[in-house]
């Protein structure tokens, strides 16, 4: 009898085991690279969703061991994982809404205004519904600051200096680098330091974090100080049907999260990565250039109203509300700044 007893409490026990195990929600996160100022947000936000759900939901985050970078909106769609990041440029046409935000010379100065404009676009209805189509939910941005080049070999001194120069920049940089007839080539964030050591390209556009975490100052001899011809939007996202299967508890540990991770983030990149940028100069003997205000208006006037006006009008072809997304980015912007 008491045999039967210790046999009875012991299925109990590894029952209830089995159980708790079960109830538990596990999420793989898709990104790429090494961690870095990036991919803080996603780092904090794992961190806090761990703590609120007292360790019932976590996220495995994988820095390429899932999908390439310019695959992670397509392992979305297909359930591959349940979170990832991926920058609008890489894939312009899966998600034209959301390319707006990398308009250049929109005017955002700060991080923080540069997470108020996004957030409004993924707020937008005509957005929502554009990455449905991927079975993916906008969950917050990673905002970066303007980019800025980094180059070997002769320094463009003047904007017509561009002329012919090979830079890596994607979407709206890159519009804006062919517009002052520079050569511009998309490629990933991985493949730069390989492309630029071997001449395929001269110049690199990135924010500051990535040309430290991808090497590309390790053998250029000039930075351009304040081109800030625009920046890239990457969003992280979730799997919507992974997202709807969440219970309550889950859903506002992550949604509740989203704030303080971005804030974390802000902290983060303003204090720590910033700091490190203009001694990694300084250390490495790169000369900065700095453009006088008549050459950067000359690059707005040539670069910034065509640009919005192309744009408006093949997001109107793809049935998008282009005036509508444009108008509200100029219109947050400018209620963040009068703040």
């Amino acid at each position: 009898m008491k045999n039967t007893i210790l046999k009875s409490a012991t299925i109990a026990a590894i029952t209830l085991a089995f159980g708790t195990q079960a109830m538990a929600t596990e999420w793989n996160v898709s990104v790429w690279g090494k961690r870095r100022a990036f991919t803080e947000a996603i780092e904090k936000l794992a961190e806090l969703v761990s703590e609120k759900t007292d360790g019932e939901f976590t996220m495995n985050i994988s820095y390429g061991g899932l999908s390439k970078n310019k695959e992670n909106l397509d392992g979305i769609s297909i359930g591959a994982f349940e979170m990832a990041q991926f920058c609008a440029g890489y894939h312009a046409d899966k998600n034209p809404s959301i390319t707006v935000l990398e308009l250049p010379f929109l005017g955002v100065e700060t991080l923080e205004q540069e997470i108020a404009v996004s957030q409004a676009v993924y707020n937008n209805p005509a957005v929502i519904a554009d990455l449905a189509r991927w079975n993916a939910t906008l969950l917050m941005p990673s905002p970066l600051p303007q980019y800025n080049i980094v180059g070997k070999g002769d320094a463009p001194r003047t904007l017509a200096d561009f002329d012919g120069l090979t830079v890596r920049a994607t979407g709206g940089i890159g519009k804006a680098m062919a517009a002052i007839g520079a050569v511009p080539t998309s490629m990933s964030a991985t493949e730069v330091r390989q492309a630029m050591d071997s001449g395929v390209v001269k110049a690199v556009a990135f924010a500051p974090h990535a040309h430290m975490a991808y090497g590309t100052i390790e053998n250029a001899t000039w930075w351009t100080t304040n081109l800030n011809p625009g920046t890239v939007n990457c969003p992280v996202v979730v799997n919507t049907d992974a997202l709807n299967a969440l219970d309550d508890a889950e859903r506002e540990a992550l949604l509740g999260s989203v704030d303080e991770a971005l804030a974390y983030y802000v902290d983060y990149y303003n204090e720590k990565t910033m700091s490190q940028w203009g001694p990694a100069l300084d250390e490495r003997g790169i000369e900065r250039i700095t453009y006088s205000d008549e050459e950067l208006q000359a690059f707005r006037d040539a670069v910034a109203g065509p640009a919005a006006e192309a744009w408006i009008k093949g997001a109107n072809e793809r049935g998008l509300p282009g005036q509508e997304l444009y108008d509200l980015v100029i219109e947050t912007l400018a209620a963040e700044k009068a703040k």
